[in-house]
């Protein structure tokens, strides 16, 4: 039973293993009113099995949770795990003024009349945003969200982080957004190789103080280990030594109190030696220093295969309907080889389903959707279930040949999966590491355009920067769906917007789309003489160079942007 009013729940002992492999080893920790705790750590390391247990969905294997009386826990699962009916039950006839209210200030509008047919087509930002409608309207005292971030767009996010900050009760965040966590927490735990750590403060804070911690212990080791090796240095010695006397004690001689005198020098010098061992196991096991386990590198290695033609996607009056519902209609934009295209709106505007149908995956309603015959396209999906869950991720990649099933094993490898992993049932593996399978059968291909939705869902965080810093280097065409925005603007220099019903290509990266507003009032003149003198220059070179040349093409196009620039300036 509970005695502290601040404590809201308390683990004792906490273990749970899934065939032989233990996740959690002895857990201890508090939980108290106002805490706005993070929860991170590698892939497949528990984090969504540890919220799991504290909300009751499954049980441990030993230890107590020991929880305050009437406590209301909401929980928001991965998006993934709702279903149509879940909402559809919350929604009909609803009455609930303050779910509506909820949903109405996340975006969505007259949810009490939307249909079946609606809501079996709702994208994944609005399956969250109805969930936490339904887990705030509830009043929990207690929140655990599981990456409440993923396909959740800008406006949801802030409205996430404004509702967080006025939440009295303790709330429990599974993310991998760094952004989030730090305009979020103030304390993080952290599950590393089955056992749990603490930290004061946001993401970055914790960073900081774990790379200290690293250091410290890699700087105690390294001492320990330098004075292993001068014990085990005078050992040597001692025991040379002492070799040496026994061998003088037993030599011919008639001189036998020569030999008592070595013989008594010799057994006092094996006397020492076990003397210094036993005071270096005892000093071990008191107080032996592990080696520190680096972490994890995860490699990731794009290829693109020749340069292509300048225009490669072209969109002519494109609309897409579903059954009494308009996703976009009469729109018009184009994509160039090389372009890196983020694709900004709100739930539920068709950003994925556009994705879809670049790749035949869904059908155009009206109009025109080009593509070049020339192109090869790479298309990673936000939805990890569309593999066999009882096939090994080797058998969920079907490759045959001996050469393709090395290659495979090695990039697996190469993104922290090992062999004990690959050879499970592609069921048993975390939300992560089905991503990391996934970005493998990516890999497996040669290609020109990515096309990717969602691509750091569920990935942990140093996953998510390599792929970050993979993906610069990349030479090939870019289009992907995230809202991660740290990420979509780290790697995006151009945009799909989707508003009113439209797509409109913008010439911005996203941060300075998102703040144009803040810089809308700031003179223009400046801006118009620098267009006006970078168009002097490039009709200066393309004066000197041939319409064959690979660079004209580059002048030509920035020229016309300049153009259009100019244009909007001047309107």
């Amino acid at each position: 039973m509970l005695t502290n009013q601040k404590i809201v729940l308390r683990v004792t002992g906490l273990e749970k293993s899934f065939q032989l492999r233990k996740v959690l080893d002895l857990l201890h920790f508090d939980i108290k009113y106002g805490e706005k705790i993070g929860l991170v750590g590698y892939n497949g390391t528990g984090k969504t099995t540890l919220a799991n247990i504290l909300f009751g969905k499954i049980q441990p294997d030993q230890g107590h949770i020991d929880k305050r009386k009437d406590l209301k826990i909401g929980y928001l699962s991965q998006s993934i795990d709702y279903e149509m009916n879940d909402f559809h039950r919350s929604l009909a006839g609803s009455t609930n003024k303050e779910l509506l209210q909820h949903a109405k200030e996340l975006g969505l509008q007259k949810v009490y009349d939307w249909e079946e047919s609606r809501l079996a087509h709702l994208s994944g930002g609005e399956k969250l945003k109805l969930a936490l409608s339904q887990i705030w309207s509830t009043k929990p005292d207690f929140l655990i969200l599981d990456e409440p971030t993923n396909h959740l767009d800008y406006k949801g996010i802030e409205w996430l982080v404004s509702e967080l900050g006025k939440f009295h009760g303790a709330v429990l965040i599974i993310s991998h957004d760094r952004h989030f966590l730090d305009r979020t927490v103030n304390r993080i735990f952290e599950l590393e190789n089955s056992k749990i750590q603490f930290f004061n403060g946001n993401y970055s804070s914790y960073r900081k103080e774990k790379q200290k911690r690293m250091e410290s212990h890699r700087h105690q080791f390294n001492i320990q280990q330098r004075q292993i090796e001068l014990v085990e240095k005078q050992m040597e010695q001692l025991k040379s030594w002492s070799d040496k006397a026994h061998q003088t004690s037993t030599k011919q001689s008639r001189d036998y109190g020569y030999k008592e005198y070595h013989r008594a020098k010799a057994k006092k010098r094996d006397t020492q030696v076990k003397s210094k061992m036993k005071r270096l196991q005892n000093e071990l096991e008191k107080n032996k220093i592990e080696k520190p386990a680096e972490e994890s590198a995860v490699r990731f290695q794009f290829e693109s295969h020749g340069k292509r033609g300048k225009r490669i996607i072209e969109a002519k009056n494109l609309s897409k309907v579903y059954t009494g519902r308009t996703l976009f209609h009469s729109t018009n934009f184009y994509i160039n080889h090389g372009d890196r295209i983020g694709l900004l709106g709100e739930n539920g505007c068709g950003k994925s389903t556009l994705l879809k149908m670049l790749i035949d995956k869904e059908i155009v309603s009206d109009g025109d959707l080009w593509r070049s015959d020339s192109i090869q396209i790479a298309y990673l999906s936000q939805d990890v279930n569309d593999l066999p869950t009882e096939k090994t991720a080797i058998e969920t990649l079907g490759f045959t040949d001996r050469e393709s099933i090395l290659k495979a094993r090695t990039l697996l490898a190469n993104l922290g999966l090992k062999e004990a992993f690959i050879t499970k049932p592609f069921s048993t593996l975390s939300l992560g590491e089905r991503t990391r399978v996934k970005l493998v059968e990516m890999l497996m291909k040669e290609y020109d355009v990515l096309i990717l939705d969602e691509p750091t869902n569920h990935l942990d965080l140093p996953s998510r920067e390599q792929l970050e810093r993979t993906l610069a280097d990349f030479s090939g065409t870019i289009i992907t769906v995230s809202h991660d925005y740290y990420f979509l603007n780290k790697l995006c220099n151009r945009l799909l917007v989707f508003e009113g019903k439209q797509i409109k290509r913008v010439e911005m990266k996203p941060e300075e789309y998102l703040n144009r507003d803040q810089t809308a009032g700031q003179s223009s003149k400046e801006d118009f003489l620098i267009i006006e003198n970078r168009i002097a220059s490039i009709l200066g070179e393309l004066s000197t160079i041939d319409q064959k040349d690979p660079k004209y093409l580059v002048l030509d196009q920035e020229f016309n942007e300049l153009l259009r620039l100019k244009r909007n300036l001047n309107n």
